[in-house]
């Protein structure tokens, strides 16, 4: 079958470039980074032509992505990075049982961190007519109707039909928890009721466990607190939103304010909703920086057993080298959760949890930042607490970061320096899904009962037989972009 999005297979599978969520400045892609990727497309005509198969068949096979990470691991050997590598045997990438052997799994998947954008809804009516918010992707015209920029009808590729394909068709994710952004309570791009909207889409495939909700929080908001109980009680949000670095004077705040934070949880508890997802790390800028930071998470968490505090991007801040734990050395990123929770004693397998959501996105391009983010994670914050989270549509279908995650293997040399655990397929598994059944209150029986007989299982296996991926992503790329959506988007992070 001709391919709608790429015919001529000039993508990659596995997408390592410099997209951001929209939430910080777009990191180029370093010298390593961009020779990877250029040797993947080399590999990927070679090995087409030893299979017989043009590059787009090749591509979108598991050896296509078998090939591409082999790729990555040949041009970071070469950069010597020894941290960690993508555990595939080198026939994988023309030989199909090996690649599905390495990249091919039945996990549960349950992303706690999706993100859907009405390309319809009131933040982009307020716009200028001229404006035209997220038109990198107009490049991707296919899905709308080969439309360049004259209109925004290239919007309609991120609608809630592209979202479904990318998220439920063109990945293994079983389910997703939708989030939201931090904003002005006027200038949503995605509202509750826009949110459950989506939601509805899905029960029409009869799938209505597939995706649950979040309630956007932000108690320094006049407003945020009071409209908490219909986000409970109308919409019956499974957990609250809130990003402590934001505020709609620029100023944000720490949970552990007895005038901000506090009334917060307090709020949540007797609401009888206690989990709260906190967006940490990733900084909006130096205003606010240390409102980014987790010094306050163990705090809580100490004062509030029983709430569960799921730690959004696990602190990391992409200005910061992951290198190996220091105990007091006050260094910021994922150390700045670690730090916090030995300071206030919530031992591995606590109440507080590390979510992945771009900080794997990120840490992919990075085999020794991989290897030290995760291991720290694993071991300080704890295997059973360490949730997935893919930050997707802004990266487009989040399969690839699923892939490389389930071939990823800290070192040897690691593991036994630094005390990181081997990333087992029991491992995986707690961090795909299993783990966030806790806090999320899921009975995944009943789950995988009702997911393998409802319409979108069926839809995705008619769908796997002629499956169109277009291995592209959304978010802004270079800081141009990045700025511009602020501006469109009245200064507030998407």
């Amino acid at each position: 079958m001709a391919s709608k999005f790429d015919p001529e297979g000039t993508r990659l599978p596995i997408k390592i470039d410099s997209t951001s969520n929209g939430e910080f400045e777009p990191v180029p892609l370093d010298k390593r980074s961009r020779f990877a990727n250029r040797l993947a497309r080399e590999r990927a005509g070679d090995n087409a032509k030893r299979l017989g198969l043009d590059r787009r068949s090749f591509l979108v096979s598991a050896t296509g992505a078998a090939s591409t990470l082999l790729a990555f691991n040949e041009a970071n050997a070469l950069a010597g990075k020894r941290g960690g590598h993508y555990a595939i045997a080198s026939e994988a990438s023309v030989d199909a049982d090996a690649a599905g052997a390495a990249l091919e799994g039945r996990e549960f998947i349950f992303d706690v961190q999706g993100h859907y954008v009405n390309p319809a809804g009131d933040w982009i009516k307020k716009m200028p007519e001229t404006a035209r918010p997220l038109a990198g992707i107009a490049s991707m015209n296919p899905c709308a109707g080969g439309l360049g920029t004259e209109t925004r009808d290239y919007l309609g590729c991120i609608d809630a039909d592209s979202f479904i394909k990318d998220v439920f068709l063109d990945s293994d994710t079983d389910m997703m928890v939708l989030s939201f952004v931090p904003s002005r309570r006027d200038a949503e791009p995605l509202t509750i009721e826009e949110a459950a909207a989506t939601q509805a889409i899905v029960e029409e495939l009869e799938g209505n466990h597939r995706l649950m909700l979040h309630g956007r929080v932000n108690p320094n908001q006049d407003g945020d607190l009071e409209g908490m109980d219909e986000l409970a009680e109308r919409w019956g949000v499974a957990a609250w939103k809130t990003y402590t670095q934001w505020g709609p004077d620029g100023k944000g705040f720490f949970l552990s304010d007895e005038d901000v934070g506090i009334p917060f949880i307090e709020k949540a508890r007797s609401l009888g909703v206690k989990v709260i997802a906190i967006h940490k790390g990733l900084p909006f800028g130096r205003r606010s920086y240390e409102h980014s930071r987790s010094d306050d998470i163990g705090v809580v968490a100490k004062m509030y057993p029983d709430v569960d505090f799921i730690v959004y991007h696990s602190s990391l801040d992409t200005a910061v080298e992951e290198r190996a734990f220091a105990p007091g050395a006050g260094r910021d990123g994922i150390d700045s959760l670690v730090q916090s929770v030995i300071d206030n004693g919530i031992a591995p397998g606590g109440n507080v949890y590390a979510e992945l959501g771009s900080t794997w996105r990120f840490l992919m391009r990075d085999p020794d930042q991989a290897a030290h983010g995760l291991g720290k994670l694993l071991k300080y914050v704890g295997e059973d607490n360490v949730l997935w989270g893919t930050d997707s549509i802004w990266y487009g279908s989040p399969q690839d970061q699923i892939q490389a995650f389930r071939s990823f293997q800290i070192s040897a040399e690691f593991q036994e320096k630094h005390g990181y655990p081997e990333i087992t397929p029991e491992i995986r598994a707690k961090v795909f899904g299993l783990n966030a059944t806790k806090p999320y209150k899921i009975d995944l029986k009943e789950v995988k009962k009702r997911a393998s007989h409802d319409g979108l299982s069926r839809k995705r296996a008619n769908y796997a037989e002629k499956a169109d991926p277009h291995f592209r992503t959304f978010g802004p790329k270079t800081r141009r972009e990045f700025v511009n959506l602020l501006k469109l988007n009245g200064g507030s992070r998407l």
